[in-house]
């Protein structure tokens, strides 16, 4: 599909990664973006229409759906990250916020806005995920799950809504350089870049975005997981361990 010309709505688009999703179809000519945020106030990119939405509140998620009927390019970029870990964390609190947003909110939307995108020619649906879609880090373990969930989901929605010609990309990323990455000091995708490959990608009619080279070496390697991707985490796990004594 072409960008010029659609109606795109963005979730999380107030800051980070979203409100540079929304720049981004701008600069590309959308005839209109919704972005969308709990607090719409929060939304202040020039040209984007603010709207609230609460991604985990299926009632407000399907009332969204209803006002804002000429959407054709859904945006599921709103994500929480808690870096908590299986069984270190001090309960179920951030598991379950990280599951009910980044799984259960996006499967809200794409459910809601199936219908939309089938009435406006079929559209096309981008689902932010993650490198930690591809396997488990006890740093970041609950949020991967969530991910690797989302990722299911991804390639289960586009298998459904391929008969009314919904394209559905599913992007990988590794740390993104903004406020959810502030924490690390490891190498850092911008924003704009991953917005440029995601949008190119919708344009060529693509399924997947692999963002930067370390995400396309971890989907590479999954064929030898236990071998390749899991004894550096271990080590880097263990050393992490050794050091807390």
């Amino acid at each position: 599909m072409k960008i010029a010309g659609s109606v795109a709505l963005v979730t999380g688009a107030n800051r980070g990664l979203g409100q540079v999703y929304a720049r981004e179809l701008i600069r590309r000519g959308a005839a209109k973006v919704y972005g969308a945020a709990r607090n719409p106030a929060a939304v202040t990119e020039p040209g984007v229409t603010p709207i609230g939405l609460d991604i985990t509140d299926p009632q407000r998620v399907a009332k969204v759906a209803e006002q804002c009927p000429d959407v054709s390019l859904l945006v599921n970029n709103a994500g929480v990250l808690t870096y908590g870990n299986f069984t270190g964390a001090p309960d179920l609190t951030g598991a379950r916020l990280e599951m009910e947003t980044n799984y259960f909110g996006t499967l809200s939307m794409c459910r809601a806005f199936a219908p939309v995108l089938a009435a406006n020619g079929g559209g096309a649906i981008v689902n932010m995920l993650s490198v930690s879609s591809f396997y488990s880090n006890p740093f970041d373990a609950s949020y991967g799950a969530s991910k690797a969930a989302g990722w299911s989901l991804t390639n289960g929605v586009r298998l459904e809504l391929h008969h009314q010609g919904t394209l559905v990309v599913g992007v990988h990323a590794s740390f993104i350089d903004t406020a959810m990455a502030a924490l690390t000091t490891a190498p850092k995708d911008s924003p704009e870049s991953v917005a440029q490959q995601v949008f190119d990608a919708v344009e060529a009619g693509q399924l997947e975005v692999l963002c930067d080279e370390r995400t396309r070496t971890v989907k590479a390697e999954l064929s030898r997981d236990q071998e390749l991707i899991y004894p550096p985490v271990q080590k880097f796990w263990d050393d992490a361990l050794q050091g807390r004594s």
